[in-house]
């Protein structure tokens, strides 16, 4: 089998740049194929371009993650993935948040596969998670905030700055072909994994090997009614607001009149006013999940400066 270290040196406000000659040393030594990307999309192609079969290591975040996925999905390779990243989610779905670089590379190269649920969308690939309207505001507000705030503080500097210019958009949702809402939609999120926005349990009964996508929507809210929510979100204990709502499908559908934002694990995607999702089930290849995990870590802690 071949191994190959795709290291985004960008990635984590520049923390993986300054261990990339570490990394690759350390991938190179272990018998592994090691390349740095060279900008947007290369991650892509590089995956693309790893033989069939081969194991494909993302080093990063949840956006090298998802360069890399876009590459492997519908092949027999396999990801395997070193955490460095601002947000973490999909390493922190599989349990693998937290651990040191080194052991993180070692296990990714030899540790064991398992199979886990593959999203789609539009015809873009996800792994962790999808999420409609106003997360996708505030995915694209991070993009501008200071480069000092990661993690969390980001994510909260960029709802608060998008909180004022909130107008929410008329949309009807389809779950397995049935209509489950129309009217005003602040956000919807279909999950393979229980976090998004670099620990924020959206979906915290999510599975990622049950072949079905969470989907948690949140209808009419105003700017206070945001606001209030904001602590149960965090903690996790929003669903039983009356007006957030759970449901879980294999295919889930959102229209609207007017174009609306969207991100696929954190990266933005083009607008559009509609959306199709649907899961894979057990369709991607992962290594670590299960046989990794060392006692999950709470969904909120510290996000770490990489």
């Amino acid at each position: 089998m071949e191994r190959w270290v795709i290291v985004n040196p960008a990635a984590g406000r520049g923390k993986v740049g300054r261990l990339s000659g570490a990394i690759l040393k350390a991938a190179r030594e272990r018998g592994a194929r090691a390349f740095l990307t060279e900008g947007p999309g290369h991650a892509t192609e590089l995956s693309r371009n790893a033989p069939e079969g081969a194991r494909v290591v993302a080093v990063g975040g949840d956006g090298t993650v998802h360069e890399v996925l876009r590459g492997l999905a519908g092949t027999e390779k396999v990801l395997g993935v070193v955490p460095i990243g601002s947000g973490n989610d999909f390493a922190r779905m599989l349990g693998l948040k937290g651990l040191p670089w080194r052991e993180a590379l070692e296990l990714a190269l030899f540790g064991p596969e398992e199979a886990i649920d593959l999203g789609q969308v539009n015809g873009e690939p996800f792994g962790a998670s999808l999420g409609i309207g106003f997360d996708a505001l505030v995915a694209k507000k991070a993009l501008t905030a200071p480069s000092f705030l990661r993690g969390m503080p980001r994510y909260l500097y960029a709802l608060f700055g998008v909180l004022k210019d909130l107008r929410l958009p008329e949309g009807r949702v389809m779950v397995d072909g049935v209509e489950v809402h129309r009217g005003p939609l602040l956000l919807l999120a279909a999950m393979n994994g229980p976090a998004y926005g670099g620990g924020i349990p959206i979906a915290p009964m999510a599975d990622p090997r049950d072949g079905l996508l969470s989907v948690v929507l949140a209808r009419s809210f105003t700017r206070l009614g945001v606001v209030f929510i904001l602590p149960r979100l965090l903690l996790g204990r929003h669903l039983s607001h009356p007006q957030v709502a759970a449901y879980a499908g294999q295919r889930v559908e959102v229209a609207f009149a007017q174009p609306v934002p969207a991100h696929a694990d954190g990266e933005l995607l083009p607008e559009s006013a509609l959306y199709q999702a649907e899961v894979r089930p057990l369709g991607l290849r992962v290594v670590g999940g299960r046989a990794a995990a060392r006692g999950q870590e709470p969904l909120l802690a510290p996000v770490g400066a990489g």
